[in-house]
């Protein structure tokens, strides 16, 4: 039949005026119209014959089962996409009643997107229990609702309408129906990266009270959450119940999850407990396991222990990804054995595994933390060759290995190139230039760098007003230095123990130490424990306006808080009583100092000569 013919048979069935026909008359017309329609083809019309159907109608089409579900299809969307014509849009009912339809002709996937469009448009989405009863009055085949509430659960569940699927799993537990597990995991999963633990652990649990079947999957992900949150202890119990009560038994993802837990809390009994129970189990490591144990005793400093389990991932056949060498080259690089980072690094490009941008920063940054820029040079041109960019915690490394050893002109010339390449420099960046600066005491260099950081709409930390602060105690200029120090703080920078310390040693130097003694006890109140650096500042100054005994009382709460005094503090100390001629508290130290395997200067021999001659 032509689109033509379709439409003239449909205006009859939806006459002018509609009155003289009920509705049941006019649903028999529409459905007679579509068995006998061969085309499906949308008409394009603009008629307002269709301005008078309703809801009922509607429903009492599509339920005719002497339809074929493509004819139901045909006039959903019809009336969907043809606004002009019918001012009737598909409601709930329609789409319930469709979906029932698809259900029972097994067609699922095109029910779910039904189900999908239904929940997510604000013109037909209604309250779980309007959803409920409707479908209830519509189909009272058990097997056909029950799956359609568990598709409903999943639908709400990926759509993050949390609340809404809580709301038909409590349906149909009140119901007795029965749930699928698979769309209980879709729930949990939804529930976890919404980050909402506590209504998981709470839902999990109902799973088991309802007499959901509960699997590995499950059982991992409420453990996973647990072991997330830092609650290793309950993951544990939790896992214990299951084997107990359910006979669910951890598989290599479980355990992972447990020993994740245990490694970043450094408890590596707990760790120890975990493989044992894998080995017990006969459950095998996989290239995660190996992958969080080599970085997990890496991280530590166990590189003896990194390297076996690196070596037994070997010999079990397990080859390592670049996500492990890239672990194993890092924390060699950081522990200085760059050696060894090189050969892993050549051994991976031996076995055929191509570095990425984490392989070569680990290399760069060991490099430069030990001054090798000419061979941090050849890197980053080798990386660049293999279409590996720069990225900005590369750039940042090599800026701050250049500022390390005073080639402040090579990392701005770095700078200019990342910026044309695009790149904006951070206030890492310029902090980083600012402190080398400040190394080679170009203090009004660093002054500027900083001014032109704000000027170009960077702004500062931390580290930024504790480095001009410390410019300006080192300059004597002690108001500004306040006064950069309440601006931080107006502006929710929190002070850290390096502001304090570059305070008081500004203080201490202009020999005010009641200042300096002030700021010692306001940074203990703002939970700021004062450090070596601090107390030995303390000291000196003390020491300097002749208040030794107080200097003394700061040397020896030292002790008291296990902070071991340095070379500087012996130095100051030592320095205090002799100019007092107290030469056997004098010389007393000078054995703690050697005894604590520190190696005495020219100023210590000097301070202790002195004491002899004051005696």
């Amino acid at each position: 039949m032509s689109t033509q013919k379709i439409f003239k048979s449909l205006r009859k069935a939806f006459p002018l005026n509609p009155s003289c026909k009920s509705n049941q008359e006019i649903a028999e017309n529409i459905s007679k119209t579509l068995i006998s329609t061969t085309s499906f083809k949308l008409p394009r019309i603009t008629s307002t014959s269709f301005t008078h159907l309703n809801s009922h109608i509607t429903h009492l089409v599509l339920s005719d089962l002497r339809l074929s579900i493509r004819s139901c299809l045909y006039f959903f969307n019809y009336l969907k996409q043809n606004h002009a014509i019918t001012s009737q849009k598909p409601d709930l009912q329609a789409h319930l009643t469709l979906i029932c339809r698809l259900f029972k002709a097994r067609k699922f996937a095109e029910a779910r997107n039904f189900l999908d469009s239904s929940v997510v448009d604000d013109n037909v989405r209604c309250p779980v229990p309007v959803i409920t009863t409707m479908v209830e009055s519509l189909c009272n085949e058990t097997k056909v609702t029950t799956k359609l509430f568990d598709m409903l659960f999943r639908v709400y569940s990926d759509n993050r309408m949390l609340k809404e699927a809580l709301g038909v799993f409590d349906y149909m537990k009140n119901k007795g129906l029965e749930f699928d597990e698979r769309s209980c995991i879709v729930y949990l999963l939804a529930l976890r990266n919404s980050n909402q633990v506590d209504s998981l652990l709470k839902f999990f649990h109902q799973m088991v009270e309802s007499g959901v079947k509960i699997t590995v999957y499950s059982m991992t992900i409420a453990i996973e959450v647990l072991c997330r949150e830092g609650n290793t202890k309950r993951a544990r119990e939790l896992m214990d119940e299951m084997i107990a009560n359910r006979g669910v038994k951890p598989n290599t993802f479980t355990y992972n999850s447990l020993i994740k837990a245990y490694l970043k809390r450094q408890d590596f009994l707990g760790v120890n407990e975990i493989l044992n129970l894998m080995n017990i189990d006969g459950v095998s490591h996989n290239a995660a396991t190996y992958a969080l144990l080599i970085d997990g005793y890496s991280s530590s400093g166990n590189i003896k222990e990194a390297e076996r389990v690196f070596g037994e991932m070997h010999g079990k056949g397990i080859e390592p990804d670049v996500q492990v060498y890239t672990s194993m080259i890092s924390w060699h690089s950081k522990w200085g054995n760059m050696k060894k980072a090189f050969s892993l690094f050549d051994e991976l490009i031996t076995i055929g595994i191509m570095p990425n941008a984490h392989t070569y920063g680990a290399l760069i940054n060991g490099l430069c933390k030990s001054g090798q820029m000419e061979t941090v040079d050849i890197l980053v041109n080798e990386m660049q060759s293999k279409g590996i960019d720069l990225n900005e915690v590369i750039f940042n490394t090599i800026v701050d290995g250049y500022c390390k050893i005073g080639m402040i002109n090579d990392a701005l010339k770095l700078q200019e190139i990342m910026e044309k390449k695009g790149s904006r420099a951070d206030v890492f960046f310029y902090n980083t230039i600012a402190s080398g600066l400040c190394k080679l005491n170009h203090f009004n260099a660093a002054k500027r760098f900083l001014f032109t950081m704000v000027e170009k709409g960077v702004s500062p930390n931390v580290v930024s007003y504790t480095t001009l602060i410390t410019i300006y105690c080192k300059e004597s200029n002690l108001l500004e230095a306040k006064r950069l120090f309440k601006e931080m703080e107006c502006k929710g920078h929190m002070p850290s123990t390096v502001t304090y310390n570059s305070l008081i040693d500004g203080y201490s130097k202009k020999e005010n130490m009641k200042e300096a003694h002030n700021l010692r006890v306001t940074m203990e109140e703002r939970g700021l424990m004062p450090d070596v650096y601090t107390y030995t500042t303390l000291i000196h100054g003390d020491c300097v306006v002749g208040k030794v005994d107080e200097a003394l009382k700061l040397f020896n709460e030292m002790t008291e808080r296990r902070l071991a005094p340095n070379l500087i503090t012996y130095t100051a100390m030592i320095s205090g009583l002799s100019k007092e001629g107290r030469m056997h508290e004098a010389f007393r130290l000078y054995d703690e100092m050697i005894k604590d395997g520190l190696t005495p200067d020219d100023t210590v021999y000097s301070s202790l000569v002195e004491s002899l001659h004051s005696s």
